[in-house]
């Protein structure tokens, strides 16, 4: 029978390396008890101790260690190694590559929130994805079963571990309260508010020019509060509207926001509004609210005094007790015997 010399080759590698690392430890030894002198001749001493071919080729496996081959080239490790097929390493690529964008978008997004309007199309991409690897799951005996090679192969099993996180960030930020029901893009809704919130926002840069902005003295901001408020009071009252229309349709989940960017945004309006500007929102009904008021404060006094001047009023009567009539009369027969 012909022998396969890359066998040969490979079922040879072990014993080769620990021959060498064992003249290596030797030749270490020596040089330690001072029995091999250092010089700058060729291999002074190493005649009696190892032949030419083994000098060589400890010299050729202590370069390959020292340049990181590690145990050689993949070529000569064994043949059962585990390693991943052709398809199954395209779609781990794959899924690493539209992971590592979504991360950054995630992250550049964070302040001010922006990651549901900016981020769903890469999250959309990632999910495709990952349903790309859990369908493949090899229906005949010659394709791969990527499914269990990625998804199930360890106890990490750090590709469904990634999913995960970009699915509970996605949820806990309720980014599909600001999508279509297909999330494949921006509702109406939250469209029209982050027109609003930009109009707003510019309202406010607009009536700041010539003023010196400060959060740490009061300034006076009569002018953004003058021309800002219908801006403000428009873009509040949708605000209200959405979150009305959002109980409305999650009356069984309570508890239940908009998504992150909507509520950010507010937030920072109503912050500028109230705290930087120290604006109010002025009511338009003042006089009919004082009025009211005046009203609900004088009733107690309206009440009173009617029950005082339509009340009878009685005199009092002494009546005296019936023993006390019978002992005077009694009394009075006895001084008009005597």
């Amino acid at each position: 029978m012909a022998r396969d010399p890359v066998l040969e080759q490979r079922s040879g590698w072990p014993s080769r390396w620990l021959r060498a690392l064992l003249l290596l430890q030797l030749l270490r030894w020596r040089y330690a008890r001072g029995e091999l002198p250092f010089s700058s001749s060729r291999h002074p001493g190493f005649a009696d101790l190892l032949s030419e071919q083994q000098l060589l080729e400890v010299q050729d496996l202590t370069l390959s260690l020292l340049q990181g081959g590690g145990l050689g080239p993949l070529s000569l490790l064994p043949p059962d190694l585990p390693d991943l097929e052709p398809e199954c390493r395209e779609m781990l690529m794959d899924f690493a590559n539209s992971s590592a964008e979504l991360t950054g978008c995630l992250v550049r997004s964070a302040r001010p929130v922006r990651l549901c309007q900016t981020c769903y199309p890469l999250f959309q991409q990632v999910a495709s994805k990952m349903d790309n690897i859990s369908r493949n799951v090899g229906n005949s005996s010659e394709s791969p079963n990527c499914a269990r090679s990625l998804l199930m192969a360890d106890r990490m099993q750090i590709v469904v571990m990634v999913s995960e996180f970009f699915n509970t960030t996605w949820q806990e930020a309720n980014c599909a309260n600001c999508l279509t029901n297909n999330s494949e893009d921006l509702s109406n809704n939250t469209e029209y508010f982050l027109s609003l919130f930009n109009k707003t926002l510019a309202c406010f840069e607009h009536n700041l020019q010539g003023h010196t902005y400060s959060l740490l003295p009061p300034k006076n901001y009569s002018e953004v509060c003058k021309n800002c408020n219908d801006a403000y009071k428009n873009l509040s009252a949708l605000y209200t509207e959405m979150q009305k229309k959002n109980g409305l349709e999650n009356k069984a989940e309570p508890g239940t926001h908009l998504c992150i960017d909507v509520e950010d945004a507010m937030n920072i309006t109503r912050k500028l509004w109230s705290r930087t500007f120290n604006c109010s929102v002025t009511c338009s009904d003042t006089v009919s609210v004082v009025a009211v008021s005046v009203f609900i404060l004088f009733l107690p006094v309206v009440f009173y005094l009617s029950s005082f001047l339509h009340s009878e009023q009685k005199k009092r009567k002494l009546i005296l007790p019936k023993r006390l009539k019978s002992s005077t009369s009694f009394a009075n027969i006895q001084e008009n015997s005597t």
